[in-house]
């Protein structure tokens, strides 16, 4: 079991946290615009970068949404960093 650290929350267990995308993937615009093939290779096609690697997870606990940045060959987390600046 891994610890991973919510920017909000602290250490937590690795089962409250949820993988959402890669960092820095962008969303084709405009939608209604967009083909079948090019809209399914941004649900489904990933870098699965080897090494370290920048992905958005959300804290299930707080559903806080943040930046991991960790080697995929080891898991090491590397650094964290929130994707909003503070909570209300």
């Amino acid at each position: 079991m891994q610890i991973f650290d919510c920017p909000f929350c602290g250490e937590r267990d690795e089962t409250e946290f949820h993988f959402v995308s890669e960092a820095g993937k962008v969303r084709p615009e405009p939608a209604c615009q967009v083909s079948a093939d090019t809209w399914a290779a941004y649900l489904h096609v990933k870098q699965n970068v080897k090494g370290a690697g920048r992905e958005v997870w959300r804290h299930l606990s707080c559903g806080e949404l943040f930046v991991m940045q960790r080697d995929t060959t080891s898991m090491v987390v590397i650094a964290v960093e929130p994707l909003r600046k503070s909570r209300p």
